[in-house]
C-alpha cells in the first residue's frame, strides 16, 4: 500500500507555520530548525523559499498587513479622506490585534513587503488626492503608523494588577480603581483607541482647514 505524500512544501506553508511560532512563542522562537520540525522537513529545504530567517519573519508580516482592508481609500467607497482614516486605523488595528508579536517586524517599516507598500501606497495617495501636500500627507501617513501599532503592542488595561491592596491610597491617591482595570481591559483599551483617533483626526482637521486654498 503506498505511503501518504507529505503535502509540498510552499512558502505560504512556511509563513503559516512561522506565523503561528510568532504568536504562541515570540519573534525569538522562530528558527529553521523549529519551523522544519513543525512543517516535517529537513531544515535545509526551507532555504529554497527563503534566504534567511529575517525574510521568513518580513513574509509573516507582510501577510498580516495583507488583511488590513484598504477599500475605503477607493473613490468608489465614497468617503473624505478623515472617514477613511478612520475606517482603514481600525482595521489596521484589527489585524494586529491578535498577533501584536509581529508589531516589532512591522514598526520597521514596509521596505520591500508588497502589502506593506501597497499600505503605504493607498494612504499617502488617498491624502495627495484629498489636498494634502505630499510633505504632509508622508507626515500623515507616519502618524496614523505610529499611533495604531503602538496601541497593538500591549494593553494599558492589563497593566494593572488584580489586586486592590497593591494600590494603596497614602501612596497612590488618584488609584483607587486601578485593581478594576484587567476585567474591564476591552472597554478601557478600545475606548482608548477611538479616543485617541478622534483627537488625531479633529487636529489633522483644523490643519487641513488652515491649508491654503488653491
Amino acid at each position: 500500500m503506498a505511503r501518504p505524500r507529505k503535502p509540498l512544501l510552499s512558502r505560504d506553508r512556511i509563513v503559516e507555520a512561522a506565523g503561528a511560532l510568532v504568536d504562541a512563542e515570540g519573534l525569538e522562537a522562530v528558527s529553521t530548525r523549529r519551523l522544519a520540525a513543525a512543517l516535517g522537513v529537513s531544515g535545509p529545504s526551507l532555504y529554497n523559499h527563503f534566504r534567511t530567517k529575517d525574510e521568513i519573519l518580513d513574509a509573516v508580516a507582510d501577510a498580516v498587513s495583507a488583511r488590513v482592508d484598504l477599500s475605503m481609500f477607493e473613490p468608489e467607497a465614497g468617503l473624505d479622506w478623515q472617514a477613511a482614516l478612520h475606517d482603514w486605523a481600525h482595521s489596521y488595528r484589527d489585524a494586529l490585534s491578535d498577533h501584536p508579536n509581529i508589531v516589532p517586524v512591522l514598526a520597521r517599516g514596509p521596505g520591500r513587503r508588497p502589502a506593506g507598500l501597497r499600505l503605504a501606497d493607498a494612504v499617502f495617495g488617498a491624502m495627495t488626492a484629498a489636498g494634502w501636500p505630499p510633505a504632509q500627507a508622508t507626515r500623515i501617513g507616519a502618524l496614523m503608523r505610529y499611533f495604531i501599532l503602538g496601541s497593538a503592542v500591549g494593553s494599558f488595561a492589563r497593566g494593572f494588577v488584580d489586586d486592590e491592596a497593591a494600590y494603596d491610597p497614602s501612596d497612590y491617591p488618584h488609584l483607587g480603581q486601578a485593581h478594576l482595570l484587567a476585567e474591564r481591559q476591552r472597554e478601557v483599551d478600545e475606548g482608548a483607541f477611538e479616543t485617541g483617533l478622534a483627537a488625531l483626526l479633529a487636529g489633522l482637521a483644523l490643519q487641513y482647514e488652515a491649508l491654503p486654498k488653491a
